[in-house]
């Protein structure tokens, strides 16, 4: 990816611990670091192509000094999702604060934050066997959509398809959806046990009915394997609910573990079952 270079932005702004610090304010510095494709403006000398690093610069100057907070984390946290649901083009950003002279009381230059922020592709499985499952599973699309951060891409169409593991509940209704999201993986999936919950989700029987059932399948190309969430979804290579939607929305998407697209995964899967 291409990078444009802000380096060392000068800010007087009023963040800090301190109740002094908040009413007199100081001196910041800020540089930052966006990631960018800038083949077409490189080709065609057109400013509307890249990022305007001028406008750029000014949305941080009146970021940083038209906010405050106490912690330099929170500075930068809050300006890197400024920038990266505001600016178009912006896929990545970098940033460092730094705060000259910081009060601690020793002969000290500067102390900095650093922080990396980039949006990232997540495919989610959506599934639901009670009540009135079309509209579970189109208000949880609407509630991610609605998610600060969250940004639906595409959404599979919805199949009809038979309970997996408990076998003895009625018919699910299945699809997935592809989501750009700054959230990373942990906050994703408690965003998606929220909805869950606010489609009255209760989780008794594993595998058993539900409301809605929303299943983090991928994240980037990334393998995770935590107490509380595993991804590439395990044993997704065996599930035609998973697969079929995948396959539809996005059959070039390799699993990161076993190395075959989701439209051959597929293809392997409908070759397995049985023919009537």
């Amino acid at each position: 990816m291409d990078r444009i270079h802000i380096k060392n932005l000068e800010i007087f702004a009023h963040h800090g611990v301190f109740p002094e610090e908040n009413a007199l304010g100081q001196k910041f510095v800020v540089s930052a670091t966006l990631y960018t494709d800038t083949r077409a403006a490189g080709r065609s000398d057109d400013l509307t192509q890249s990022i305007h690093y001028g406008e750029v610069s000014q949305q941080i100057q009146n970021f940083v000094a038209g906010h405050t907070f106490q912690l330099l984390e929170r500075v930068a946290e809050a300006l890197a999702e400024e920038l990266l649901l505001t600016v178009p083009r912006l896929e990545q950003v970098d940033l460092e604060i730094q705060k000259p002279w910081a009060p601690v009381g020793l002969p000290l230059e500067t102390v900095s934050v650093e922080i990396s922020r980039a949006w990232h592709t997540a495919y989610v499985a959506l599934g639901s066997n009670l009540g009135d499952r079309e509209a579970y599973l189109k208000g949880a699309v609407q509630a991610l959509a609605e998610t600060r951060g969250c940004q639906v891409e595409k959404v599979s169409s919805f199949r009809d398809t038979a309970p997996y593991g408990y076998t003895q509940q009625g018919e699910f209704l299945n699809g997935c959806l592809r989501l750009r999201t700054l959230l990373p993986p942990l906050e994703l999936l408690d965003r998606l046990h929220e909805i869950e919950q606010a489609a009255g989700r209760e989780r008794k029987i594993h595998w058993g009915p539900r409301t809605l059932d929303l299943d983090m399948i991928l994240y980037d190309g990334q393998v995770i394997d935590l107490p509380e969430l595993t991804v590439p979804h395990r044993d997704m290579q065996n599930r035609d609910f998973v697969l079929y939607p995948m396959e539809e929305i996005a059959p070039w998407v390799r699993h990161p573990v076993l190395g075959k697209t989701m439209q051959e995964l597929a293809e392997a899967l409908r070759a397995a079952e049985p023919r009537a």
